[in-house]
C-alpha cells in the first residue's frame, strides 16, 4: 500500500478537464454573486427619486447588503472548515438568489434593506468558499491565474448588471432587475451534482472512497487497490481565529486585513456612487451608467492580468503596484475628462481596484494551509465588508456636502495609497519570513 499526498499530486500535476469544469462552475457563480453586488448600483438614482432618498440614506441603504456581507463571509467562511465547502457554497447560492429575487417586490426603504441583508449572507459566504475550493484543485505554477480567472466572472456579472440596467430601467424601472434572479436559481441541481467537494476535507473525515473517486477525476487515472490518499495540511492546526496569528503569520494578516478593508471600501464605493456622481457632474444618463460597464469591464481584464503576472512576479509585487496605479487612476478621474478618457480612467480603476480585490483573495488563500484556509479567508472578506459598508456610506456623505468633483475624487484616492503601503509591509515580511526559513533548513 501506498499514500498518495494529494496536494503534492495537483501542485505537479496537469490542469485537466475536471479542473476546467470547477473554473467554470465556481466562475458562473460568481458572475451571478457578481450581478447581485452591483445591481443595486444601477438602481441606486430611480431608488432616490422614487423614494425621496437623501445621498446620506441612501448610502445607508446600499449599506444593508454590505452588512449581510461581512457577517455571512465571517459565519459562512468558518463553517465551510467544518461541514464542507460544497455545502458552504450551496447554502450561500441559495440565500443570495432568493433574497435578491424578493427585493423586487420591495415597496418600502425598509423592506429593501431587510432583502439586501439576507443576498448579503449569501453573497458574503459565497466567495471565500469558491477561492478556497479553485485554491485547492488548481496547481500551484498557475493557481494565481486560475483563482483570477474563475473570480473575474465576479466583474463579469457588475458588466451585466450594467447593460440590463441600460436597456431595462428607462422603460421597466428597477424591480425586474432583481426579478432576473429567478433564471440563476435554477442552475441549483447543475452545482449540486456537479461541484466537487474538497479533497482535503473528505480526507480529514476519512472519506476516502469519495476522495478516490475525485482524485482520479483530477489525475486522469484509477487508483490501485491499496493506494490512500492523504493531505499534507491536514493535520496539525485547528479552524481558529487565533490561527492565522501563529507561526509569524500575525503582521501579514493584519496588513492583508487593512488592504481588504480599503480595497473593498473602494469597490463598493465606486460600484454604489460612480453612475450618480458623474450624472450630478454633468455627463449623460447613459454614460453614467456606461461607466460602470467600464469599471466592471477594466476589473475583468484587471484580475486576469494580474493573476498571470502573480504567477511570475509574486503576487505581493503586483498587488503593490495595481493599488498605487489605482491612487492615480481615480485622482484623474476628478479632473472632469473627456468622455473617451474618463471611460479609459474608470478601466484602470476598475481593474486595480475590483481585479486587485480578486488578487488579494488569492494572497490569503495561499498564505494559510489547508485547514484555515476557508477561516482566512472568511475574516479577511469579513474584515473587508467593514470596509465595504463604510464604502457608500461615505459616499452619500461626501455629496451631500457638494465638494468640488476634484476633491471628491482626491479622497475615494487615499484608501488605494493607504492598501499600497499596506502591501509593501506584507511583501517585505513575507520575504523576511520565507529567507528565514530558508536559512533554517540550510
Amino acid at each position: 500500500m501506498r499514500s498518495i499526498d494529494v496536494n503534492e499530486a495537483i501542485d505537479q500535476g496537469p490542469f485537466g478537464r475536471f479542473q476546467w469544469m470547477v473554473v467554470a462552475l465556481c466562475g458562473t457563480l460568481l458572475i451571478v454573486d457578481g450581478y447581485d453586488v452591483f445591481v443595486a448600483g444601477t438602481v441606486l438614482p430611480t431608488l432616490i427619486a422614487e423614494w425621496g432618498l437623501t445621498k446620506p440614506q441612501a448610502g445607508a441603504l446600499q449599506a444593508w447588503a454590505l452588512f449581510g456581507m461581512m457577517f455571512g463571509a465571517l459565519i459562512l467562511g468558518s463553517l465551510a472548515d467544518r461541514i464542507g465547502r460544497k455545502k458552504g457554497v450551496a447554502i450561500s447560492f441559495v440565500l443570495f438568489t432568493s433574497a435578491t429575487l424578493v427585493t423586487g417586490f420591495a415597496n418600502s426603504p425598509e423592506q429593501f434593506k431587510i432583502f439586501r441583508f439576507i443576498a448579503g449572507l449569501g453573497c458574503g459566504g459565497l466567495m471565500p468558499n469558491a477561492v478556497a475550493l479553485m485554491n485547492e484543485y488548481a496547481p500551484r505554477r498557475m493557481r494565481g491565474t486560475m483563482v483570477a480567472l474563475m473570480f473575474s466572472g465576479y466583474s463579469v456579472g457588475g458588466m451585466v448588471a450594467a447593460g440590463l440596467g441600460i436597456g431595462l430601467i428607462p422603460g421597466f424601472g428597477w424591480k425586474p432587475m432583481f426579478y432576473i434572479a429567478a433564471v440563476p436559481l435554477m442552475l441549483l441541481p447543475l452545482i449540486l451534482w456537479k461541484l466537487p467537494e474538497s479533497l482535503g476535507f473528505l480526507i480529514r473525515q476519512g472519506r476516502q472512497d469519495e476522495a478516490r473517486r475525485i482524485f482520479a477525476k483530477v489525475s486522469g487515472a484509477p487508483l490501485a487497490a491499496g493506494d490512500k490518499l492523504v493531505f499534507s495540511e491536514s493535520k496539525g492546526a485547528s479552524a481558529s481565529v487565533a490561527e492565522l496569528f501563529r507561526h509569524g503569520r500575525a503582521l501579514r494578516t493584519l496588513m492583508l486585513w487593512l488592504s481588504f478593508f480599503c480595497c473593498l471600501l473602494l469597490v463598493y464605493l465606486l460600484s454604489s456612487w460612480l453612475p450618480k456622481v458623474l450624472q450630478e457632474a454633468g455627463y449623460a444618463e447613459r454614460a453614467s451608467l456606461l461607466s460602470l460597464f467600464s469599471l466592471n469591464f477594466g476589473g475583468m481584464a484587471g484580475a486576469i492580468a494580474g493573476g498571470w503576472m502573480g504567477d511570475r512576479y509574486g503576487l505581493p509585487k503586483v498587488v503593490v503596484g495595481f493599488f498605487a496605479a489605482a491612487a492615480v487612476s481615480i485622482a484623474l478621474i476628478g479632473a472632469n475628462p473627456a468622455a473617451g478618457l474618463l471611460f479609459a480612467l474608470v478601466f484602470v480603476a476598475g481593474a486595480t481596484t475590483i481585479g486587485t480585490q480578486i488578487l488579494l483573495y488569492a494572497s490569503v488563500a495561499q498564505l494559510y494551509n489547508l485547514s484555515v484556509r476557508s477561516t482566512g479567508l472568511g475574516w479577511a472578506s469579513g474584515v473587508g465588508r467593514i470596509g465595504a459598508i463604510v464604502g457608500p456610506t461615505l459616499g452619500g456623505v461626501l455629496l451631500a456636502r457638494e465638494l468640488p468633483l476634484g476633491q471628491n475624487f482626491l479622497i475615494f484616492a487615499i484608501p488605494a495609497a493607504v492598501s499600497a503601503l499596506a502591501m509593501l509591509v506584507f511583501a517585505l515580511s513575507n520575504r523576511r519570513t520565507h529567507d528565514t526559513g530558508r536559512l533554517a533548513a540550510a
